[in-house]
């Protein structure tokens, strides 16, 4: 059976950088023939369809497991269609949010970090979509509330997925929430923290309270690390992982939902940058992280072969810039389609020698 890749399809740059992405995953490059389901979210359909084609994708999602995405613009008048991604998450049942930070050959990064940084965040709950609201005292202050909410069935999504990913990836589990302060909101995260890595003794784990995290990240060296945290917690830290190594360009973001047995149901991949509408159409843009994310969506097959072969974009896209191919936000001269070809060029190498 041919696999199928789900195809969101966005907005300005973004979309042009999904297709440069696609470029790679041609038959003639990969050796495999993929089906592309196609839907397109750019604006204009999202306004001409209210919405609907974002549903539809969803639900293609859910039936096949694995999509890819580009930047979509989210307008901003009310009324309007609104965010894509938070469609998205919303429809595929989406549990967590994961961003992975690597080091890009010629980037320095702060400080010392090298190896992997990726955040595992709750992708609901928290204090997004908490209900506010203000009252007046009688002495003339005025008080804010907020309603912020987490289910333990998240937590253990979460924490059990952190463990699981740190043990494929060679990787430490390490921070937390800052249970000492609230011990009954976070303290049940961190009570399941602790509980996966009782069933994982074989995964390192080192729990660091949120503000320390910050702090032990600057002075972070080459041990790999996944850092669970709770949606706004992992908000934050994702940007602030990022810029650790230099750039957002070595960087693709994951949307994953889960069945009850913690095997991932369905994933939606993606860059983490926009839709750049100042680079549109002047072919220099970066594809580097929109072309992580194609790798990442083949890791998500099911075909050993097909999960094969994202390892073998990854590597071939990260030798392109250790090559000094790289684009101008790199301090390179290439242009995005001289990055693309240089990744195709590898790919194609690499498999006629048997990588």
């Amino acid at each position: 059976m041919t696999p199928v890749l789900v195809v969101l399809e966005g907005d300005q740059t973004g979309q042009e950088l999904l297709e440069e992405a696609l470029r790679i995953l041609q038959p003639d490059v990969i050796g495999v023939q993929l089906e592309f389901r196609r839907y397109d979210l750019s604006l204009e359909n999202r306004r001409r369809t209210r919405n609907k084609v974002v549903y539809e994708a969803a639900a293609a999602v859910l039936e096949t497991g694995v999509g890819i995405k580009a930047a979509t613009i989210t307008p901003e008048e009310p009324g309007d269609v609104g965010s894509a991604n938070a469609i998205l998450r919303e429809a595929i049942g989406a549990h967590v949010i994961l961003r992975v930070g690597r080091r890009i050959p010629g980037v320095r990064p702060v400080g010392g970090v090298y190896g992997e940084i990726a955040v595992m965040r709750m992708a609901v709950g928290d204090a997004y979509g908490a209900k506010e609201w203000r009252e007046q005292t009688e002495d003339g202050d005025e008080l804010a509330f907020r309603t912020d909410r987490i289910s333990r069935r998240i937590c253990r999504i979460v924490a059990e997925y952190a463990f699981r990913y740190a043990e494929q990836h060679g990787a430490k589990v390490f921070g937390g929430p800052k249970f000492t302060i609230s011990p009954v909101y976070e303290g049940m995260f961190k009570e399941e923290l602790d509980a996966a890595a009782a069933r994982h003794p074989e995964v390192k784990y080192e729990p660091v309270l949120i503000d320390a995290l910050y702090a032990a990240l600057l002075s972070a060296t080459g041990e790999p690390l996944v850092v669970p945290a709770l949606n706004r917690d992992g908000d934050c830290l994702s940007d602030f992982v990022l810029q650790l190594f230099g750039s957002i360009a070595g960087a693709e973001s994951r949307i994953l939902s889960f069945n009850p047995d913690f095997s991932v149901r369905a994933v939606v991949t993606e860059a983490t940058h926009g839709t750049a509408p100042r680079l549109f159409r002047k072919n220099v843009a970066n594809p580097l992280a929109m072309i992580l994310a194609a790798a990442a969506a083949l890791n998500y097959m099911a075909d050993p072969q097909v999960q094969h072969i994202g390892d073998l974009i990854r590597e071939a896209a990260l030798d392109a810039i250790r090559a000094g191919v790289r684009t101008a936000d790199l301090q390179g001269h290439a242009s995005t389609t001289d990055v693309t070809e240089a990744v195709i060029a590898r790919v194609r190498a690499w498999r006629a020698e048997g990588r």
